[in-house]
Parts: C-alpha cells; sequence; structure tokens
C-alpha cells in the first residue's frame, strides 16, 4: 500500500470503523483530495486488515459506505469548477467500490467454507499483462510511426513522450489539409494533444482520423473511426467560431461543449455517446438530439434507431481513470472489456454464464488472474483456466 504510515494507519482504522470524528474527517479529506484513484488501498490489502479481526459487521460496512457517498455526493452537487472535482469523486466511488468488494469477498471466503478449485495456468507461457501506453501513428503520405511508452518520437508537426503526442498550434492550408491517423492496439492506450488544443484520450483498439492542422474559422473535424475516446475539446471562443464535430459509424456529434465520451467498437451492435460537461447535438440521418450531462445516447448501428438515458457518468468514463467500475454489466460484455486491454481471447465453457451480473470496482494495474480470481471470488463462475492468449471460463 503506498501510503505514508500515518494516512495509512487511519484507513486501517477506518475500514475496521475505530476512528475518532476527526480521524474521519481526516480521512475524507485525504480521499477527496486525491489526483489520482489508483493510490487507494487495493481489495486484497482491504482483506488483509480485515482478516484482523472476526469479521467487518454489515453496519460498518454501511456506515462506511454512506459516509463516502454523502461526502462524495455532496461534492458532486457543486458547480464544476476545476478537473480536479470529478477526480476527487472518482477517488472516493473507487473506494467504495474497493470497500463493497472486500466485504463481499470477506463474507464469502471467511465466513463460508467453500471448497476451492484450483486455478489452472500454464507454467512457461505468455499469460496476457496489463495494457500499456502503445499506439501506431500512420502519416499522410502512408508511413507509420510506432509509439511506446518510454521511446521519444518528432515527426514534422507533432512530438511524442511515448504516453501522449502533441501536435504543434498551426492553422492549416485549404488546399492540401493532410489527415493523419492514430491506432490503438489491444493492450494499449494513448492520448492525443490535437493542434487546437482538443485533448482526446483513447482507450484499446481504437482508431482516430485528423487533420495535422484545422483551417482557422472553418469547422474542426476529426473522425472516431471505431473504438472508445474520451475528447476534452477547447472551445470555439478560441478559435473564431469555429465548431467541433466528430463523426462516428452513423452519427455525427456537434460540440456546444467540453467533455463527452464516444464509445462505437466494431464488435457491437450499439454505439453510446456520454456527455459529461457542456453540451453537443447528436445528429442521427435526420434526426438531432441534444445530450445534457450525465445523458447518454445509445444508437443502434444497424436500426439506426436510438434512445437517450441517465447514467452515472464514472462507470462509463472509469476506463480513463486507471480502473473498471461496472454497475450491472454481464459476464459476457464484461469480458469484451477486458479481453481489449489484456489482449486475450475468452471461451464459455458453460454458455448459461455469459448473462451472469457483476458490480464491482476493479483496477488496471492488476494482473489478468488477479481479475479473474476476484469474478471467481463473485460466484460468477466456477473456475477459470489461462493459455497463452486464451482464458477459459465455467
Amino acid at each position: 500500500m503506498e501510503h505514508n504510515s500515518h494516512i495509512q494507519n487511519l484507513l486501517k482504522k477506518f475500514i475496521l470503523n475505530q476512528c475518532s470524528k476527526q480521524e474521519v474527517d481526516e480521512v475524507l479529506e485525504y480521499i477527496q483530495g486525491l489526483t489520482e484513484a489508483t493510490e487507494l488501498p487495493t481489495v486484497e490489502e482491504v482483506l488483509e486488515i480485515l482478516e484482523e479481526k472476526p469479521i467487518l459487521n454489515e453496519l460498518s460496512a454501511i456506515r462506511i459506505r454512506n459516509k463516502i457517498l454523502t461526502t462524495s455526493q455532496q461534492e458532486q452537487n457543486k458547480p464544476l469548477k476545476s478537473k480536479f472535482h470529478f477526480i476527487r469523486f472518482a477517488a472516493a466511488a473507487v473506494f467504495i467500490g474497493v470497500l463493497t468488494t472486500a466485504y463481499f469477498f470477506k463474507d464469502v471466503i471467511f465466513k463460508d467454507s467453500v471448497q476451492v478449485t484450483p486455478v489452472l495456468v500454464q507454467q512457461n507461457v505468455n499469460v496476457p499483462e496489463p495494457g500499456t501506453d502503445k499506439a501506431v501513428l500512420t502519416l499522410a503520405n502512408g508511413s507509420q510511426v510506432v509509439l511506446a511508452n518510454g521511446a521519444s518520437v518528432k515527426t514534422q508537426n507533432a512530438k511524442s513522450n511515448g504516453e501522449e503526442i502533441i501536435y504543434e498550434s498551426k492553422d492549416g492550408n485549404a488546399a492540401g489539409l493532410a489527415y493523419n491517423y492514430l491506432t490503438i492496439p489491444r493492450g494499449g492506450k494513448f492520448s492525443i494533444k490535437l493542434s487546437d488544443g482538443t485533448q482526446v484520450w483513447l482507450n484499446s483498439e481504437t482508431k482516430l482520423k485528423f487533420p495535422v492542422a484545422f483551417i482557422e474559422g472553418q469547422t474542426r473535424q476529426v473522425e472516431l473511426v471505431y473504438g472508445e475516446a474520451y475528447f476534452d475539446v477547447s472551445p470555439s471562443t478560441k478559435h473564431k467560431g469555429a465548431h467541433f464535430k466528430v463523426l462516428s459509424n452513423k452519427q455525427q456529434v456537434d460540440v456546444i461543449g467540453t467533455e463527452f465520451n464516444i464509445k462505437a467498437y466494431k464488435d457491437e451492435e450499439n454505439s453510446y455517446t456520454t456527455l459529461v460537461e457542456g453540451k453537443v447535438d447528436v445528429n442521427i440521418e435526420n434526426r438531432k438530439q441534444r445530450l445534457v450531462p450525465n445523458q447518454q445516447l445509445n444508437l443502434n448501428i444497424k436500426t439506426s434507431s436510438s434512445f437517450v438515458k441517465n447514467v452515472d457518468v464514472y462507470n462509463e468514463i472509469s476506463w480513463k481513470e486507471g480502473v473498471f467500475s461496472f454497475e450491472n454489466i454481464t459476464l459476457r460484455d464484461m469480458m469484451k472489456v477486458l479481453s481489449r486491454w489484456y489482449d486475450f481471447n475468452v471461451t464459455f465453457k458453460n454458455k448459461a454464464i455469459e448473462n451472469e451480473i457483476f458490480d464491482g470496482v476493479l483496477r488496471k494495474n492488476q494482473s489478468l488472474d488477479e481479475i479473474l480470481r476476484s469474478i471467481k471470488n463473485f460466484k460468477i463462475i466456477k473456475n477459470y483456466e489461462i493459455k497463452n492468449k486464451e482464458v477459459i471460463l465455467e
């Protein structure tokens, strides 16, 4: 657990319901002040703490969850003054998920006498690892540049530190507008700063088409060819009123506000546009739908039918914050998400388990074995086997 000893002891007392009111306030202040959700203790670390007591009683678990939720909700209801607001709420959400998951594990593992089936992981094989920063940049002339963590690269118009590529801030030429492609493979992630200052985070198995430079005063347009991307758009007021548009499958997103997420994978029937901050208009054929924060538009690619619903934004964009936050997701859909990040294929020995429902928060930097063990502890699967790039569930 990467905390100083004082905070570590406070978190331990908090989990065990032993904090004074002053100490509780200090813990909550620490959680709300985090800049990275991954700084919180893992499920395994919480379980180690819980083993020091006979059991974390249900009232204690509820008290912890409600206290954090109350504090976090108060933060959430305040006007958004900075990006750190969302990170603070995200960190609290992760801690809630970890505590809830750990409490469930404690109940299952230490209260029940369950016969544990050995997990099969073949020795001396290529076990899938968590994803890393990597991408392939395709230039206008068709040549490709490999971008990877730890490797610095410079092209004519951009430079990369191995985690992000930044394009020069300059205007394009209408007579010869050049386009680049940034492709993120399975097991990868990357971010890009476009020439207008717009920041885009790209998830695994994603491809983005964009101009090397935008034309001053004209619509700024990019295309999410496939995959998932989070956009933080530079406002039109900084670009002589030039609007920002994102093409994706059968839709066009006209940006009025600033931050939103689009998920449009090739192997999924629907695409999802989720608004975090500001406003966007989603145009589908001859229809236009305006979204406000916490709304998501679901579009069926085959039929072009769509509907809007309210969502928990954090669950939709947790991938960007270094965690998987799942709510009411089927095991089949969950495996799609995990397989992209860890780059594996999945086989269900028992088809009936594909529709089992999972709720929980998992860290993206955990090993695949740890992730699958967590799913198994929820009794969603009986066992799993890892063979090179294949995961077999039963």
